[in-house]
């Protein structure tokens, strides 16, 4: 697996198949291995790029106790770009959805088309609907979540699979990544606030997106109201908050028709 050195970390990617290249930042603790059978579903047409992100998996910090920002993991991914090769269109799913976003803000040259799945942005809610999304952030602070109410919340499903799909019970890693993310990524995301007025001038090459069965969820609303504030395409995708994973082949399918 190649690696990049960053500032304050060594990156670990993988890039899959030719074609116009296209990142995969996927949401929560997903690495590359996390997005691998939707990366599979789509080398026959991308150069398809997935990472771990920093504290992920392969990809080590220079300090053990760092909480990277939101800006920072924008910075990596737009160095994964380049080491790859640009302009690349940029898919990112919940918490991957931000860094997709921010990415666009401050780095958009090399970025062709932003598609955010459902990123969990309470600022563009209001009333009842930003209490709720409150509630399931807080729910993720809590030392030792339930894990099960969360995913209840967050409208995640891993039991509706398509055939021949299976979710493997988690390894020691995937266990690790989940405990960075916890006690790391959500805490900072939930206080990250998106620019707005920073992305219009290039909302022309964002395309928001949440998934069908997952309308009652908070990130998909999120994902609705921030379309709306840009006048920017909604559309959906199948499967629920994690459909990425559960309908890599359908969900391949619908990403590939966007990026045509």
């Amino acid at each position: 697996m190649p690696a990049i050195e960053v500032p304050g970390a060594t990156l670990h990617y993988q890039v899959s198949g030719a074609g116009p290249t296209l990142l995969l930042i996927p949401g929560g603790g997903g690495d590359a291995d996390t997005v691998s059978g939707l990366a599979t579903r789509l080398a026959d047409r991308f150069a398809v790029i997935s990472y771990d992100r920093r504290g992920l998996s392969r990809s080590a910090l220079a300090d053990p106790d760092e909480h990277p920002s939101i800006s920072t993991h924008a910075d990596d991914a737009a160095r994964v770009i380049a080491a790859v090769g640009a302009p690349a269109a940029v898919f990112g799913s919940s918490l991957g959805a931000i860094i997709a976003l921010d990415l666009l803000v401050r780095h958009p040259d090399p970025v062709r088309l932003v598609v955010a799945h459902e990123p969990p942005l309470s600022q563009v809610l209001t009333g009842e609907g930003q209490r709720q999304a409150r509630a399931v952030q807080a729910m993720l602070e809590q030392p030792g979540p339930q894990w099960r109410d969360v995913a209840l919340a967050l409208a995640i499903d891993h039991s509706t699979t398509e055939p021949g799909v299976e979710i493997p019970r988690p390894t020691e890693r995937e266990f690790a990544n989940q405990r960075f993310f916890h006690t790391r990524d959500a805490p900072t995301a939930h206080r990250y606030h998106l620019d707005v007025d920073a992305l219009r001038p290039n909302a022309s090459r964002l395309i928001l997106a949440g998934g069908t069965t997952s309308a009652h969820a908070f990130p998909h609303h999120c994902a609705l109201a921030l379309a709306d504030a840009l006048s920017v395409p909604f559309v959906e995708f199948p499967g629920d908050h994690v459909g990425l994973v559960t309908q890599p082949t359908t969900f391949a399918a619908r990403l590939a028709e966007l990026l045509a």
